[in-house]
């Protein structure tokens, strides 16, 4: 068995620009490539959707949630859009002894200077050694699904109090 499974739903991290204008589309999972250039084996990907979060819907959230409950994998990463991160980790409620872990990235991970390649690491290094719940990791930090919010005008996610 792998040692953890990446449920990818899209998200700035896998999007793709075409003009200046900001018209885009959710391209290709970016995870193997990050991954891979990172030298992490022994992973399977499970690419679920390519959706703006902003497009999410319960419906979506729900999806989320059932293919974590189907992993074979105790420990699952999720890439995800940053706006509604949080509302679907929420949505997941009691994953038994799995760990489980959302993060997403404020510039594609296509880009030369992007926070995806971070995030990915510092959540997958979360994801390895965190007990068993749901975490949300962005910023170099770890957050409480239940107690975070994202702050648009610093581009970062912080405590909600």
């Amino acid at each position: 068995m792998p040692a953890f499974n990446v449920i990818t739903v899209g998200g700035t991290i896998d999007k793709v620009y075409f003009d200046a204008a900001s018209q885009f589309e959710i391209g290709d999972p970016q995870i193997h490539r990050v991954l891979a250039g990172a030298g992490v084996v022994d992973f399977v990907v499970t690419p679920l959707m390519r959706k703006d979060s902003l497009q999410m819907d319960d419906t979506d959230r729900e999806a989320v949630r059932q293919a974590v409950l189907a992993s074979a994998c105790d420990r699952v990463l999720v890439t995800h859009g940053t706006d509604t991160m949080a509302l679907t980790a929420r949505h997941l409620g009691d994953v038994g002894a799995r760990t489980v872990v959302f993060t997403g990235a404020m510039q594609p991970a296509r880009f030369l200077e992007t926070d995806a390649i971070f995030n990915i690491g510092f959540a997958l290094g979360t994801l390895m050694s965190a007990a068993p719940g749901v975490y949300l990791t962005m910023n170099g930090r770890v957050f409480d699904p239940h107690k975070v919010r994202k702050n648009r005008d610093q581009g970062r996610f912080e405590d909600a109090g």
